[in-house]
């Protein structure tokens, strides 16, 4: 496979934001919006990875620590990249976590699931509240929410996870109805599974039963998630809103 980033610049002059950023597909995705010209400013609860990733960032870009299920925080992180840059024209949402997996669902602890859809869940919703006004106000903007095959089939194991995602599949589509005459696109990405850090972290039989369903019979890879989230982004996606795009090795068709 030919992932190779084009010799243009599709973002140039843009400003992005992406939540998660530090690493996994969050990661990816920003290395791909610099490569292509965009400034990019990464919101993450965690700070530990901004030494490494401000030195890829360059001028390019900045990190942000934002706890993106606190709206205080998301709203405070917002206003700062509009400051700087004076307009935010694409919002990618990929901070997410899976919760305590291979569970059957009455074995789920109420706990685990309120995190796990306090920050898949609310974090884009929160995202999106405050950087869509902006995207409106001039006209032109790009939201991604990063969802999940799970969002849409289910995965056995998966509880607290597959119905954040589900919900993030609903999110995407009201948004994409309510801005559809703005010149701002809202769209989602679900992917099956993709070789990542969070991946690494699962038991191996829930990783086996996902793989397992792929008529590809492997893992997508973070620079196929890259370049679908690149096109998405960019100018070129101007007719398709309110749409959760495929990324599953042939898993899903419809």
């Amino acid at each position: 496979m030919d992932t190779t980033v084009p010799h243009v610049n599709r973002f140039d002059g843009q400003t992005a934001i992406v939540t998660g950023g530090t690493s996994g597909l969050g990661l990816a995705i920003t290395r791909r919006l610099l490569a292509e010209g965009a400034f990019v400013a990464v919101l993450d609860v965690n700070p530990a990875g901004f030494p490494a990733l401000a030195a890829q960032l360059g001028q390019q870009g900045r990190c942000v620590e934002a706890d993106v299920t606190d709206e205080d925080a998301v709203k405070t992180a917002v206003e700062a990249v509009r400051r700087q840059r004076g307009r935010v024209d694409l919002l990618v949402n990929s901070a997410g976590v899976t919760g305590r997996t291979n569970l059957k669902s009455h074995e789920v602890e109420l706990a685990d699931f309120e995190f796990v859809l306090r920050t898949n869940v609310r974090g884009p919703f929160l995202t999106s509240k405050h950087v869509l006004p902006l995207m409106v106000a001039q006209g032109y903007g790009r939201v991604l929410h990063i969802a999940s095959i799970a969002g849409k089939e289910g995965n056995a194991g998966m509880l607290a996870y597959s119905t954040s995602k589900a919900a993030v599949i609903g999110l995407t589509k009201v948004q994409g109805k309510e801005y559809a005459e703005t010149g701002v696109t809202i769209n989602a990405l679900a992917p099956a599974v993709i070789q990542t850090p969070m991946v690494d972290a699962m038991p191996a039989a829930q990783v086996k039963y996902m793989t397992d369903k792929i008529p590809m019979k492997r893992c997508g890879s973070l620079e196929e998630v890259a370049a679908m989230a690149a096109f998405i982004l960019s100018r070129e996606a101007s007719f398709t809103t309110g749409f959760t795009f495929d990324l599953t090795g042939g898993r899903a068709v419809y």
